[in-house]
This record gives structure tokens, C-alpha cells and sequence, in this order.
């Protein structure tokens, strides 16, 4: 078969780059302008408008009995708006929850959804709706010429390209959207808030955000709480149109309990007790004891909490609730939508205000103009039957003889034609006396009626006169009282993990080998537990679990865990080179547990230490931070805890049998570093290694000294320690023959 060349003329072609770029230009401005930004005149977008003005259609004003919702969805989907049917009810939805919504648009019957979980609702086959009084301010002026009409998506029918609001809907609704490459959040506010801010707009073109805000003290959310944002983030964000603000639940004390019954907007009060309940498994809030939903009808929202006891601080755990739970919630501001010259734009509060402003002056001058014409056209008809009732006799006669009676009453009597065919119109009945009377009288009313209109359209003080009105005959009809609160409170902090914890007992055990465990009590011999073959008990210590464990390894270097964190003593615990990144080489050597306030000595063979507070050891980095010195062929001794008080000695022993006792209170108190010299060691016996600082520790009043030396112990009464006692960096004196070779200092 003979190849057949490609024939190209008549198409057009165009690059891929350029057919990509032009088809999702045209994609991105149709989801920005007819699907996901509000108009600033109505608040709305093009589904929500399409689903009100369908049902006004249908007859479902406020006053009427409701239908299916499939009866309206059906409407809307068939008639203006070719999209998926689901998307259209839930759209409908949302304009019925009053949830959902600061002024609910749509009244519907049946399960439409709940706080808890919103996209709950029935399906449309089961719900009626009906539109509220609160539509007329949307719909009230649709057939006064108020609005341009457009051809629906197949140019048979005619739809409104904007309803003719008589308030802002947009800032009294809010709505949310996200388009190409931006988005909208608009909170709700408060009618009478902002009917009165748009009178002060009325009143005074040169007015600021400060004084707006006079009036409009900030957003009003319909599930009512607290809005903690000071009042000068407040006007930042109104002044710029974007920015966050803080929304936090409002509760109560109920005797013992602790009661929310307001929550954030969109927040669900099950995924709120969700997240506590998951705190309290994880035992992160033994503060509390017990959580309870006693929503119903009539208390939509009601979360009880129990604190563990009568001495917990609601206060405090509140706070912590507020910072790790839905209970405060950060919600964005973000006022772009599409203003009067059909582009999306971010508004101020006071820009936003002048527009719709604007928007309304032009609706109403609209609404006068044509009603205007219908009073001209109306009088002009009235002129002409008037004519005809003066000339009564005249005007049968040439109707009964003429064969087209129109033409000739029109040159007889200086008619027009749309008076003439009045005439011809006329009933038998209406040319009695009394429509003689009826029609002067009608006259006369629409006379003074054009006059008034024709006074306003041509002062603009009038017609803003109106305008304001027309907004507070609304405002008095549809306002409400305000639901979220605005209050200056601290920010909400959150419990340190460690107060949250249950303070029992723990003695926690370090292995030779760096293995570590926690054993619940006080009562445990470390001694008696399992070991890996090899390992053995290198160091314990009891503490609480609410508190951090604080490891020392060879290089100097402290790390901390919490207690309650660490693997039971049940069994052989695990490596602390599993949690924690010592260097490479380090040995981990000491272990202390007590609260931050607690005084450890720190000491290293060479002789050197000093007293340290344990919270000063404290460190989340896995890498620890650097505590004590330590010198060239040195390495860190097991910490001692400082015990006695102000009678406290300190008690050191060299490898070579020299042992000193001086008072506690001559080593510094330190954050990091080297120290002080403990005890005398020859600098070349210390560096030779022959000799080296064995042990260290501190000793009270009540307690007896052991010298551990191979099998054997040597025990000291707190007095019999004076032979030994001497000033700090002295050489000390000799233990007694047999005992020399000190392997570690205990305390009873």
C-alpha cells in the first residue's frame, strides 16, 4: 500500500508548552471565579447561589411547607449547575447546619449532620428542606431589577449572576475555599457587629480599621468559645486580611467536675475526648480519672471531665488540654474573594466593607430606577384610562363601529399604544363611577411616590439614608446576640511530661556493661537480679518515676532519661547505647536519680571534683552535655549524693590506703568543669598510675562508713572518722593494715 502524506490544512496547531499553559490558565480561572472564591456581594459561590435561587423557584420560602432535598439537588443539577449530585447536597448541607453556619440559610428536616461528625447528614432522598427567613435578605430584591441575568449552561434558562444582598453575607457566613494557586477563610460575625460597622462606613469614607473594630470587636463563631487573640492581632489581621487566631473551648466547674460546653468551630467533641482518652492510656495525664459525653438535644455540647482528686488545678490541666488537644484551636484568616470588577483580591476590613458598600448603593439605586419605570409606565397608562372615562360614550361608540378600533382611539383622543390597548382591555365592570374615583386616588399616590423616588436617585445623602435604613430594619430583624467571647488569656502551656507522670517508687539498676533497668520500690536488691554472663551490678539508685535518671560515662559527659521511661527490671533491661549516643570508647560509669534541687559530688581518680546540682546535669540531647573534666588518663568515679546537710563530710580514699574527711562545704559548687583537689596524691605516684583517688563520697551525722577492701569490709562510726579528718587537698592519713587496698566507700 502506497504511504499516504498527512494533511494538515485547516488544523491548527500549537505547541505543547502552549496548548498546557493556555488550557490550565482557562482550568484555573474557572475553579478561582465560579467554583471555590465567594463573590463580595453575596458571600457566595456559584453552587450556593444556584441552590437558593432553585428552591426560591420551587416555592420553599420560610413560610411554606418543605420538600425532598433530592426535589431541590435535582433542580440544581438539572436546571444551572451540571456537577455531581453528592457535591451539591453536601453544599446545601453545610447552609443548614447551624454548626456550620453563623446564619443558617436553609431550614432542613431530618438528620442533617452533628457537631461530632458533620458529614453524617441522611441521604436526600429522606431530608425536606425549606429556605429560613434569613434568605430574604439574599432573595427579597431578585425581581426588582436588581441583578443582571445570565443564560444557564445551555442557554435555556436565565440565572442571577449575583443575588442583591441587603447585608454582607460574606462576613456574616464566612466560607472557606481552595482554588489554584490561592485560597479564601473568611470567619463568621456577628449581624448587629456589622450592620453597625456598615453604617459607620455609610457615615464616614476616611474611617480606619481601629474604629470599624469599635463596632466589630472580631470573628463570632456559631459553636460560640473563647477567641483569646489580643485585640491588637486582631486588628493586624484586619488591617493586612490575613493572618491566625486562636479559638479555645469554654467550660466550667460543676462541683468536682470540670464541664466544656462550648467548643472551637469545626471541632469534634468525640476526636476531643478521643485525644484525652489516648493521653490517658499512654499514662501522659494521670490527672484525670474519668471523661464522660453527656451531649443531648438540648446541651449540644457537653464533655465532662473528672480530675483524680478535689486538689487538682483545673486551671493548670486546662491549660495543658488547650495546648495538646482540638480544646484551642489556631484558625486562618484569609479574606480574598472576588469584588465588584470580577478579580479575586485580598480586602482589608475596611476596603471589604467600602465595596460591599458600594455593591449595595449600586443594588438599591438599581431597585429604585426600576421601580421608578413602573411608576412613570403606570401613570402614563392611568392618563390614558382616564381619558377614556371622561370620553366613556365616545369611546363605546367608536369601539362597537370600527373594525380596528385601536388606531382610531389613538388619533382621536392623542392616545399612545400601550394606552390604547389598556383601554381595549378594560372590563365591563371597571367602567362604573367608583374606578373613576379609584384611579385619581392611585394617581395621586404614584405621583408622590416618583416624586420621593426621583429625590433620592438624584441625592446621594438620601439614597445612603435609605441604605442605612434598610440595614438596621435587617439587623433588627435577623440579629442576634454575640456567641464567641473575646478574653486575654495566657497562652496555653502544656504540662511538663514529667508532672504528668505518677510519682511511685523506682530503684533503677546500671550494669557493668551499660545496661539499664527500672524495679518498682525501693525494697530491691540489685545484687539478686539476672545478668548477661559476663555483666554484673555496677551502680543503683532509688528515685521516683516521675523523675530523670542521669548517667555518667567515662569522657566526663552527662545524659538523662525519665525513670518511667526505662524497661522493667522484670527483665535483663536493655543497652543505654540504644537511647543515648555516647563516643565512641565511653564507658558509662555513674548513675543519679533525685529531684533538680538535689546536690551530687562528682569526682574523677585524679583526685579532682566538685558538688553539683542535678538539675544542672539534666539534658535531652542523646549526645548528653559536657559535666565534669576529665584529665589525661583519668576517668569519672561513681557520683555520691550529698547526705547529713550542714554537717555533711566528704570522705576520700586512694588506691594506696590514704583516707581524708573534711567538710562538704570546702569543694565549690558547680554547673561544669574540673573542681577542686580532693586529697594529696603525688604527682608522680598519680601519673605513674601507682596510685590514684579509689573512692569518694559524703557522709551525715546518722550514718556509719564502709570500706570495702577485696572480701572484706572496715566500718567507721560517724565520730571515729576524726583521726581521718584534715582540710581539703591534705594528704590524709592510713588505713589500718588489711584494708589499704580500697575498692569502694559505702554509706548505712
Amino acid at each position: 500500500m502506497e504511504n499516504q502524506e498527512l494533511n494538515f490544512d485547516g488544523v491548527e496547531q500549537m505547541s505543547l508548552k502552549a496548548f498546557s499553559e493556555q488550557a490550565y490558565l482557562n482550568y484555573s480561572m474557572y475553579v478561582i471565579l465560579d467554583r471555590a472564591l465567594p463573590h463580595i456581594g453575596d458571600g457566595l459561590k456559584p453552587v450556593q447561589r444556584r441552590i437558593i435561587y432553585s428552591m426560591s423557584e420551587l416555592g420553599l420560602s420560610a413560610a411554606s411547607k418543605p420538600k425532598k432535598s433530592a426535589r431541590t439537588v435535582g433542580d440544581v443539577i438539572g436546571k444551572f449547575h451540571p456537577h455531581g449530585d453528592s457535591a451539591c447536597y453536601e453544599a446545601m448541607v453545610l447552609m443548614a447546619q447551624d454548626f456550620s453556619y453563623r446564619y443558617p440559610i436553609i431550614d432542613g428536616q431530618g438528620n442533617w449532620g452533628s457537631q461530632d461528625d458533620p458529614k453524617s447528614f441522611a441521604a436526600m432522598r429522606y431530608t425536606e428542606a425549606r429556605l429560613r427567613p434569613y434568605a430574604a435578605v439574599l432573595l427579597k430584591e431578585v425581581g426588582q431589577g436588581t441583578v443582571d441575568w445570565i443564560a444557564n449552561f445551555d442557554g435555556t434558562l436565565q440565572e442571577p449572576a449575583i443575588l442583591p444582598a441587603s447585608l454582607p453575607n460574606l462576613l456574616l457566613n464566612g466560607t472557606t475555599g481552595i482554588a489554584v494557586g490561592m485560597s479564601t477563610d473568611v470567619p463568621p460575625h456577628n449581624l448587629r457587629e456589622v450592620a453597625a460597622a456598615c453604617i459607620r462606613v455609610l457615615e464616614s469614607s476616611r474611617v480606619t480599621v481601629a474604629e470599624l473594630m469599635e463596632h466589630i470587636k472580631g470573628p463570632d463563631y456559631p459553636t460560640g468559645g473563647e477567641i483569646v487573640t489580643p485585640a491588637e492581632e486582631l486588628q493586624t489581621v484586619y488591617e493586612t486580611g490575613n493572618g491566625t487566631l486562636r479559638v479555645r473551648a469554654g467550660w466550667q466547674r460543676e462541683k468536682s467536675d470540670i464541664v466544656v460546653t462550648e467548643l472551637p468551630h469545626q471541632v469534634s467533641g468525640s476526636k476531643v475526648l478521643e485525644q484525652i482518652a489516648s493521653q490517658m492510656r499512654a499514662k501522659k495525664l494521670p490527672l484525670v480519672e474519668d471523661l464522660r459525653d453527656e451531649s443531648d438535644h438540648e446541651n449540644p455540647t457537653r464533655l465532662v471531665i473528672t480530675p483524680r482528686s478535689s486538689r487538682v488545678d483545673a486551671e493548670q490541666l486546662m491549660s495543658h488540654l488547650f495546648a495538646t488537644t482540638d480544646l484551642e484551636r489556631t484558625c486562618r484568616v484569609n479574606l480574598n474573594v472576588i469584588g465588584l470588577d470580577g478579580r479575586p483580591q485580598v480586602f482589608d476590613l475596611v476596603s471589604l466593607l467600602k465595596e460591599w458598600i458600594k455593591f449595595r448603593l449600586a443594588t438599591v439605586t438599581r431597585r429604585l430606577e426600576f421601580r421608578l419605570q413602573k411608576v412613570v409606565d403606570r401613570l402614563h397608562i392611568l392618563d390614558g384610562l382616564l381619558i377614556a372615562f371622561l370620553n366613556i360614550d365616545e369611546v363605546i361608540a367608536i369601539i362597537r363601529r370600527e373594525d380596528e378600533p385601536k388606531p382610531v382611539l389613538m388619533k382621536r383622543f392623542d392616545l399612545s399604544d400601550a394606552q390604547a390597548e389598556a383601554i381595549l382591555e378594560l372590563k365591563l365592570r371597571h367602567l362604573a363611577r367608583l374606578e373613576e374615583i379609584k384611579i385619581r386616588g392611585e394617581q395621586e399616590e404614584l405621583a408622590a411616590e416618583r416624586d420621593r423616588i426621583e429625590k433620592i436617585l438624584g441625592s446621594q445623602a438620601r439614597l445612603k439614608t435609605l441604605v442605612r435604613k434598610e440595614i438596621m430594619a435587617a439587623a433588627e430583624q435577623h440579629g442576634d446576640d454575640r456567641r464567641s467571647r473575646l478574653v486575654e488569656r495566657p497562652a496555653a502551656q502544656a504540662l511538663d511530661e514529667m508532672q504528668l507522670i505518677s510519682s511511685d517508687p523506682v530503684t533503677v539498676v546500671l550494669s557493668q556493661r551499660g545496661w539499664v533497668r527500672a524495679a518498682k520500690g525501693h525494697e530491691v536488691d540489685p545484687a539478686t537480679l539476672s545478668y548477661k554472663a559476663g555483666d554484673g551490678c555496677l551502680a543503683a539508685a532509688r528515685g521516683r518515676s516521675n523523675q530523670l535518671a542521669v548517667f555518667l560515662d567515662s569522657t566526663g559527659r552527662a545524659y538523662s532519661l525519665a525513670a518511667h521511661t526505662l524497661p522493667s527490671a522484670r527483665g535483663q533491661g536493655e543497652p543505654l547505647s540504644g537511647r543515648l549516643n555516647p563516643a565512641d570508647g565511653a564507658l558509662f560509669t555513674g548513675l543519679m536519680i533525685g529531684d533538680p534541687d538535689e546536690r551530687w559530688l562528682l569526682a574523677t581518680d585524679a583526685g579532682y571534683g566538685f558538688v553539683a546540682r542535678l538539675g544542672d546535669l539534666h539534658s535531652r540531647n542523646r549526645a548528653g552535655k559536657a559535666a565534669i573534666k576529665v584529665p589525661a588518663n583519668a576517668t569519672v568515679l561513681p557520683p555520691a549524693v550529698l547526705v547529713g546537710g550542714d554537717n555533711a563530710w566528704v570522705v576520700a580514699a586512694t588506691s594506696s590506703g590514704n583516707m581524708l574527711s573534711f567538710p562538704v562545704g570546702e569543694l565549690p559548687e558547680l554547673a561544669r568543669g574540673k573542681g577542686n583537689k580532693i586529697i594529696q596524691i603525688p604527682p608522680k605516684r598519680l601519673a605513674s598510675g601507682e596510685e590514684r583517688l579509689a573512692a569518694v563520697i559524703v557522709i551525715g551525722p546518722e550514718n556509719d562508713l564502709l570500706v570495702h577492701s577485696g572480701q572484706r569490709h572496715l566500718r567507721f562510726r560517724y565520730h571515729e572518722l576524726e583521726r581521718y579528718e584534715g582540710a581539703r587537698a591534705q594528704r590524709g592519713a592510713l588505713l589500718p593494715r588489711g584494708f589499704r587496698k580500697v575498692e569502694r566507700l559505702d554509706i548505712e
